[in-house]
């Protein structure tokens, strides 16, 4: 059991750590104030390799592993946690194209997505279904050659930006049996986008509800076969899962930084705020939240890398940790500013807002109990 990362993962990590400190840090305010997509931005990181990091390097992918995103995505969110996040439902959608598409699927999709020339989105989540995914009900009529859309999906980022849209559909019975997955592209008739969503964080992505109106599909775009889409869904989202809790991580780390920096200058009652021991035991506990969740998010990584058949039930784990540890740091790291905190002169407010849907997204943190609980009593 080696902690250390070796020198290929220091030399990622450093890499991803300084475009973040160039490309996103500088600009994440404005992006957050004026609802920025910043696409010349995402498109730099994917020069990096960082758009399809675990997609075959045979289309341009990275070809690196699940531990190697988690490394990267923590340290794009010390930049910019939306941006870094927007990045990882990118990735999720990209490797979906990959792993289970057909080789021409892959051909005429995954090239120019791994250079974020296409943008991609992924639609699960329904209005009608949130938690509970296999109840969808946007369905998929084959009618020849095609399929035909209809249904709404909610919350998607990227959503009426984004050139590609990796959809979950019902084509047959009800249950996770009868889900299947399409390829849905930007300006396909029928296709349509609500309004962007006025959101808490996450502001320099747009999130708006996506709909189908007798929406036309190839066949072709199928991604595997009929009823195998939920399966992919979820396969998909054990990773989501990681990479969102490693950018909740990134996000942290920036925000208990800036809180360690503050106690060290700020002077009160005579003395700096780094000699009250209350504060010191804070800012320890925050250190140590953060210490054992990247330690979760990376064993959670590992054994996705090794095809540990427990890896279900520990990305559950680490998601579920880690992403409330980072919510209560920056929090902490917020309340250790006391007024100065709340303004936005100050990065904190802003991750503050942005981590807290982390404990939503990807599988609210109450399903992820329910899918730890169900691991445990399959053992």
């Amino acid at each position: 059991m080696d902690f250390q990362l070796n020198d290929d993962q220091r030399a990622i990590e450093d890499a991803a750590r300084a475009f973040a400190a160039a490309e996103f840090a500088p600009y994440s305010a404005e992006w957050d104030e004026q609802s920025i997509f910043p696409v010349a931005s995402l498109r730099k990181a994917a020069e990096l390799g960082f758009a399809a990091i675990y997609v075959d390097p045979e289309v341009g992918g990275a070809g690196l592993g699940r531990l190697d995103a988690a490394i990267i995505f923590e340290a794009l969110a010390h930049g910019d946690v939306s941006s870094a996040a927007f990045l990882s439902i990118h990735n999720m959608a990209s490797w979906m194209i990959d792993r289970f598409g057909s080789a021409e699927l892959r051909q005429k999709y995954l090239p120019r997505l791994t250079t974020m020339e296409l943008i991609a989105s992924y639609c699960l989540t329904e209005p009608g279904s949130g938690s509970d995914a296999a109840s969808l009900r946007t369905t998929a009529r084959r009618e020849g050659d095609h399929y035909v859309l209809n249904g709404s999906k909610a919350f998607i980022s990227g959503a009426g930006v984004s050139d590609i849209y990796v959809v979950m559909v019902r084509t047959g019975e009800a249950g996770p049996r009868g889900v299947s997955a399409v390829v849905v592209e930007k300006g396909t008739p029928g296709l349509s986008f609500g309004a962007n969503e006025k959101k808490m964080g996450w502001r320099s992505q747009p999130t708006a509800v996506v709909s189908f109106d007798d929406c036309r599909v190839p066949i072709e775009n199928r991604i595997g076969a009929e009823g195998e889409g939920f399966r992919f869904a979820m396969m998909g989202l054990d990773g989501g899962r990681l990479n969102i809790a490693a950018c909740a991580l990134g996000g942290a780390q920036l925000a208990y930084e800036v809180a360690k920096s503050h106690l060290e200058t700020r002077h009160q009652f005579g003395r700096a705020l780094k000699e009250n021991q209350a504060l010191q035991f804070r800012l320890a506990d925050m250190a140590t939240e953060l210490e054992a969740g990247r330690l979760m998010v990376r064993r959670a990584a590992s054994a996705m890398d090794a095809r540990d058949p427990d890896a279900t039930r520990l990305c559950a784990m680490a998601k579920r940790y880690a992403t409330d540890a980072a919510f209560e740091v920056a929090n902490q790291a917020l309340q250790l500013h006391g007024g100065y905190g709340y303004l936005k002169d100050f990065p904190l407010e802003r991750i503050v807002r942005d981590l807290r849907v982390h404990q939503i997204l990807e599988g609210t943190n109450e399903i992820m109990r329910v899918i730890i609980a169900r691991e445990l009593f399959r053992q």
